[in-house]
């Protein structure tokens, strides 16, 4: 993969140069190359969580809105402006309950909640580097879900804006989203 400009900190002003196409992130200013085509099942994945999340938006009447990727999120540092932030993801889902922060670009802001669906090429990225990212940018909730190792990882913000020791299940427990008092999802009833 070329990119338009080579230097060692890349920008959201770098990342808007890219050709049509391209599927990559960009964290910490360095571009990271997306899965060019996932898997059957974590499409399936994405697809029917993020229905059972925009149902329950619509039957609760929530001022809430749920994208799937792609869909850029543009995570700003206080000491940044828009174009030279360093940090835009595509999360799988994303969970928005400020609409203020959504314009034609995306979203300029953290989620309420976000779904990574892990691929086996970029696992780590999912596990470690947008673990941090999120953290940092203080994501409410965060889900890891491995359709391969059949498990999920639940990560909340504890009172310090930190997260704490993950809730682990696996994909046949039925999970209670934090955000959402009466909302619960079982992934394997899902995808059957």
């Amino acid at each position: 993969m070329e990119f338009p400009i080579k230097h060692n900190i890349y920008t959201y002003s770098d990342y808007l140069k890219l050709e049509d196409g391209e599927r990559v992130e960009l964290i910490e200013g360095n571009f990271v190359a997306m899965s060019p085509s996932p898997s059957r099942i974590h499409q399936k994945i994405i697809t029917e969580i993020s229905r059972v999340i925009g149902n329950f938006i619509k039957e609760k009447n929530l001022e809430c809105e749920v994208y799937v990727a792609p869909f850029d999120v543009r995570l700003i540092d206080k000491d940044e402006t828009e174009e030279n932030c360093k940090n835009v993801v595509q999360p799988d889902i994303s969970v928005i309950c400020d609409k203020s922060k959504l314009d034609d670009k995306g979203l300029k802001g953290a989620p309420d909640f976000i779904i990574e669906v892990v691929s086996p090429s970029n696992a780590s990225i999912d596990y470690v580097k947008k673990l941090y990212l999120y953290e940092k940018f203080k994501v409410k909730e965060y889900w890891i879900v491995n359709p391969i190792s059949k498990n999920i990882f639940v990560y909340k913000l504890d009172e310090k804006g930190q997260y704490s020791e993950p809730e682990k299940y696996t994909i046949e427990d039925t999970i209670k989203v934090n955000i959402f008092k009466e909302l619960e999802i079982n992934i394997a009833k899902l995808i059957k």
